[in-house]
């Protein structure tokens, strides 16, 4: 089976409870991720995968009320909330979404869980040669795969972003990469700070078609290039912190050893 688990939390770190943030006037971040993902013609069930945290009962509330499947674990380590999210699912073929891209293109989607299946490998995404907009992330990758980099990642990072470990070429899986015609790595509409947020709005208030897609936006831009300036100086900077809790693993591991 191919399931499309979605990471959501409200705790984000700079912008929290985004995912529960209205784009408009009827639907949330988290509402808008979905819609666009129920537009794939090639997902079997969508999940999302929230966390044990108090702060995330509205999330299940929400969820619930919609009949949406969810799975609940982890806040720290999403690499086991997802493989227990996969198994209790019998997910197959993971397509791993986070809910900050409630742009998400459906079609893109499509194209990549086909070039998955057809080139047979570990792994396949749009982000390691990046051409494609921030907000228009996919990574695919088998429920195998999943379980090795489970059992095998140490570090603080590579359970904290579930797929660093996999990414990783010293790790042995077979990776590839799906590139755009055109390179529009320049754009940025991943919900991750307020001036983001801001954009988004500003994006789904000048696009009329639905699902959105990544031809509309580019559309879009060409026309009104002023409007993508809204949250030129974000950084996008999320891997950060992660590094900074590896540096404190590995001290900790030296001083038991001395």
């Amino acid at each position: 089976m191919i399931g499309c688990i979605i990471q959501a939390r409200m705790g984000s770190t700079r912008l929290p409870g985004k995912i529960l943030e209205k784009i408009d006037d009827k639907y949330t971040v988290l509402e808008y991720t979905i819609k666009q993902l129920k537009c794939c013609k090639k997902i079997d069930k969508i999940i999302v995968a929230t966390t044990e945290e108090k702060e995330d009962d509205v999330v299940e509330k929400y969820l619930k009320s919609n009949g949406i499947e969810y799975h609940r674990g982890s806040s720290e380590n999403v690499l086991d909330r997802y493989l227990q999210c996969a198994k209790k699912f019998s997910v197959d073929i993971i397509i791993r979404i986070t809910a900050d891209n409630p742009l998400i293109d459906p079609q893109i989607v499509d194209t990549i869980i086909d070039e998955y299946k057809k080139r047979k490998c570990d792994f396949i995404t749009n982000t390691i040669n990046r051409t494609f907009p921030y907000g228009t992330e996919v990574e695919i990758f088998s429920y195998d795969t999943l379980e090795k980099a489970w059992k095998k990642a140490k570090k603080p990072s590579e359970k904290e972003h579930v797929t660093i470990f996999i990414k990783d070429p010293k790790n042995g899986f077979n990776l590839e990469n799906i590139t755009n015609v055109e390179n529009f790595s320049n754009l940025r509409y991943t919900v991750d700070k307020k001036e983001d947020l801001v954009l988004v709005k500003e994006i789904v208030k000048n696009i009329h078609n639905r699902p959105i897609l990544l031809q509309d936006i580019i559309e879009l831009y060409r026309r009104k290039s002023k409007i993508f300036e809204i949250n030129r100086n974000v950084k996008h900077d999320g891997y950060l912190s992660s590094i900074e809790k590896d540096e404190k693993y590995f001290k900790s591991k030296n001083k038991e050893r001395t």
